[in-house]
């Protein structure tokens, strides 16, 4: 870290860090690491789109001006681990999304399911923004969006990125850090995902809504923009999405994902997370009473982000919907509530 970044930083954000890079300096045992062969498929992108390492552990995915590119796993999981190293595109990368995410919307198109990291690039000297998201049965229209800005550059080294989800809960994780915890709850009914999903990783140009609402579109100029993605982690029990019949085995992978450590968050992660969301969360739909006017029986309500959202829970705000071709359907919901970012 130079002086001048040294010096720019506040007492408050020195803490965090501090806290932040504690939760994650012990990183504990994941499963096991499964080769593109052995696990995926390539979904979208021309040959030159997606490239593998020799030991076929690192996949390079690039968006130019034909194409982006996607791959998916072979198999769908019901309840699972999913995980990856992931480095993320440099310099202007306005418009492009990289998404890593669960999702069955090949199978039940109407009454799919899924889990959302979606990494949003920038312009040049802006910092990457992501957000977290989740649908359970179809409900596209009540997204549950949260956005965030990072403590690190995530186009200068690899970072893990964990999706958990069990019959109980949803975590999602950078490095050792939880940043989202969601609880299953009764009145959430069928908007908790339930049904099996397999894992996606796609780059592609979201020009009409991802950087300030589609205020900066993808500039090709600096193309190809490539992310890299290695050492995957595939852990959950394989199942038949049309299959109703949970078997044995998924049975003992349920109580094995209830006991794995990325399930039992620790009191200093806790810490961790709560220091998190105070200082990078930057939107969250639980604290927009303009969209929910009662807040969605999973939101527990926090009072220092209550006074810091007010009534809106997020910057500027507008509100569409958006239809996706069958090409594009892979890539996001078939509708996704949008949010406009600030400068």
């Amino acid at each position: 870290m130079n002086d001048r970044f040294r010096n720019s930083l506040s007492k408050t954000t020195v803490c965090v860090l501090l806290l932040l890079l504690l939760a994650g300096g012990a990183t504990a045992a994941l499963p096991r690491i499964v080769s593109f062969q052995n696990g995926f498929t390539q979904l979208f992108g021309g040959d030159n789109n997606l490239l593998r390492s020799d030991d076929d552990n690192t996949v390079h995915l690039h968006l130019d001006q034909y194409t982006g590119a996607g791959f998916r796993s072979s198999d769908m999981y019901n309840h699972g681990l999913f995980s990856a190293r992931i480095k993320l595109p440099s310099d202007y990368t306005a418009g492009i999304v990289v998404a890593f995410y669960t999702s069955n919307g090949d199978v039940f198109e109407n009454t799919h399911d899924e889990l959302d990291f979606e990494f949003l690039g920038n312009i040049k000297g802006k910092p990457w923004r992501f957000q977290t998201n989740l649908y359970g049965n179809g409900s596209t229209s009540r997204g549950r969006e949260e956005r965030y800005t990072l403590w690190f550059d995530p186009s200068k080294a690899y970072h893990r990125y964990t999706i958990l989800w069990t019959a109980s809960k949803i975590i999602f994780y950078i490095d050792e850090v939880p940043i989202r915890e969601i609880l299953r709850s009764d009145e959430m009914g069928a908007d908790f995902p339930s049904k099996p999903m397999a894992l996606y990783a796609t780059i592609w140009d979201a020009s009409n809504w991802a950087t300030n609402g589609g205020k900066y579109k993808v500039n090709y100029k600096y193309a190809p923009f490539v992310t890299e993605m290695t050492d995957l982690v595939l852990h959950g029990c394989v199942s038949n999405p049309i299959q109703d019949l949970q078997s044995d085995n998924c049975v003992r992978m349920d109580k094995q994902l209830e006991n794995i450590h990325y399930n039992n968050i620790t009191p200093r992660q806790r810490t961790a997370m709560k220091k998190f969301r105070e200082k990078y969360m930057y939107y969250s739909y639980c604290y927009d009473t303009l969209r929910y006017p009662v807040p969605p029986p999973e939101c527990v309500i926090d009072s220092t982000l209550r006074q810091r959202f007010k009534e809106t829970g997020r910057p500027d705000f507008d509100r569409r919907h958006r239809r996706h071709s069958r090409k594009r359907s892979h890539v996001l919901s078939s509708q996704i509530f949008e949010i406009q970012d600030e400068d």
